[in-house]
C-alpha cells in the first residue's frame, strides 16, 4: 500500500513541478516581450526627440526637457547613423577599444531589429538601431536558468527518493532472509537429534546417510540466508571444483532427459568467491535453466578467464527470454511461470554485483535453440 502511495504522491510532485515550471516560462517570456515593447518606445522617444533638436530655430519646444528625454536612456543600447551608414552618435554601447567592434555591433542590430527612421528639417534622414539591453537579455535567459534549477531539484529528489526506496527494500530482504534463516535453524536442530536417535535404532546406513546429507544441506541453506544483508568473507577458492559440486548435486534432483555439462580448458581457475551464496547462484541459474526446458534438452557452462577476469555463461537450449525481458528478468517479483515469487535470478543478480562486486546479464537468446546468462567476476 506504501509502494503505490509513494508511486502517486511522486507523479503528482513531478506534475507539480512541471506546472510550476510552465507558468514560469510563461510569465517570464509575457514580461521580457513587455520589456521589449517599452524598450522600442524608448528608442522611438529618443528618435523624437533627437528630429525636435534638429529644429534649433523652433522656440516650440522645451529644448531642457528634450535634452533629458535623450540622456535618460541609460540602458537600451543604440547607435545613430546618417543616411550613408556613418556612425554618428551611441549610447550605452561597451567598445573593446576598438571602432571594429562598434561596427559589429551595428551589423548585429541591422540584422535583428529594423531601424527606427529619422527625417529632419533639411529633408535628409537619420537611423538609430538598437538592440535589447542587457536587463532584457538576462530575462529572457531566466526561464532556461529556473528550468536547470528545477531539473536539477527534481533529480536530486529522484535520487534521494530512489535511494530511501532501495534502502527499504534492502531492509525488508534483509529481514525476511534472517527470519528465514532463524525459522529453520529451530527444526534443523531438532532434526540432528532425531537423526542421532535413529542412529541408535540401527536404522539402516543408506537410509541415516541420505538424511544427513540432506539435513548438510538444510544447513547450508540456512547459513545461506543468514548471510544475506552482512557483508560475506570472500575466500580465493578454485571456481572449477564449485562449479563441478553443484552440477552432481543439481543433476541428481533433475530429470535424465536434461543433460549439465562443464565445459573448461583449465582445471584450476581461482578467483574470490564466498562458497555458500554462488553455489546458490548457480542452483537458481541451473533451475531457471530446467525450468525452461519443458522435456529433453541440455545445459551448458562454459568457463573462461583472462588477465582480469573469469567469465561463465550458463547455456541452455530452452523457451528462452524475450529481448524486452532481457533486464526485467533480475527484478524481484518477474516470472513467467504460474507459480513462483520471482526472486531467483533476482538474488542471484544481488549476490553477483553486490558482494562479490561482478556483472551478471542475459547476453543473448534464441528460443529453442540457445539461451546465454553471463557472470563475469573480478580476478
Amino acid at each position: 500500500m506504501n509502494f503505490y502511495l509513494n508511486n502517486i504522491f511522486s507523479k503528482l510532485l513531478f506534475l507539480f513541478a512541471l506546472i510550476i515550471v510552465g507558468l514560469t516560462l510563461w510569465y517570464t517570456n509575457t514580461l521580457a516581450n513587455q520589456f521589449k515593447v517599452e524598450e522600442k518606445k524608448k528608442v522611438a522617444l529618443w528618435a523624437k526627440a533627437t528630429k525636435e533638436l534638429s529644429d534649433i530655430n523652433n522656440l516650440n519646444y522645451d529644448v531642457g526637457f528634450i535634452f533629458e528625454v535623450v540622456n535618460n536612456n541609460t540602458t537600451v543600447p543604440a547607435i545613430q547613423t546618417n543616411e550613408q551608414g556613418d556612425i554618428i552618435a551611441h549610447r550605452n554601447i561597451i567598445k573593446n577599444n576598438s571602432d571594429k567592434d562598434l561596427i559589429n555591433q551595428l551589423d548585429y542590430m541591422k540584422r535583428n531589429y529594423p531601424p527606427i527612421e529619422i527625417e529632419l528639417i533639411d529633408g535628409s534622414k537619420e537611423y538609430i538601431y538598437y538592440k535589447d539591453s542587457k536587463l532584457l537579455q538576462q530575462l529572457k535567459y531566466f526561464p532556461f536558468l529556473m528550468l536547470f534549477i528545477m531539473g536539477l531539484f527534481m533529480l536530486i529528489g529522484y535520487y534521494a527518493l530512489s535511494n530511501a526506496r532501495i534502502a527499504q527494500q534492502n531492509k525488508v530482504w534483509t529481514g525476511m532472509a534472517k527470519e528465514t534463516a532463524h525459522q529453520i535453524g529451530t527444526p534443523l536442530s531438532s532434526l540432528v537429534g532425531w537423526l542421532e536417535h535413529l542412529k541408535q535404532k540401527q536404522v539402516s546406513k543408506s537410509v541415516i546417510q541420505e538424511i544427513q546429507k540432506d539435513l548438510n544441506r538444510l544447513t547450508v541453506i540456512a547459513s545461506r540466508f543468514s548471510k544475506i544483508g552482512s557483508l560475506p568473507k570472500l575466500e580465493e577458492l578454485n571456481i572449477v571444483n564449485v562449479l563441478d559440486d553443484s552440477i552432481k548435486y543439481m543433476k541428481k534432483r533433475t530429470s535424465s532427459n536434461i543433460s549439465i555439462k562443464l565445459y573448461s580448458h583449465n582445471q584450476v581457475t581461482q578467483t574470490r568467491i564466498n562458497q555458500d551464496l554462488f553455489e546458490w547462484v548457480i542452483e537458481n541459474i541451473l533451475k531457471n535453466s530446467i525450468d525452461a526446458i519443458s522435456e529433453r534438452g541440455s545445459i551448458g557452462i562454459y568457463l573462461k578467464e583472462d588477465a582480469k577476469n573469469v567469465l561463465i555463461d550458463f547455456t541452455d537450449n530452452g523457451k528462452g527470454i524475450k529481448k524486452s525481458f532481457f533486464n526485467e528478468v533480475f527484478k524481484p517479483g518477474f516470472t513467467s511461470k504460474k507459480r513462483g515469487w520471482g526472486l531467483g535470478l533476482s538474488l542471484v543478480k544481488r549476490i553477483i554485483e553486490d558482494y562479490h562486486k561482478g556483472q551478471v546479464r542475459v547476453l543473448k537468446s534464441i528460443p529453442h535453440k540457445e539461451t546465454i546468462i553471463r557472470i563475469k567476476l573480478n580476478k
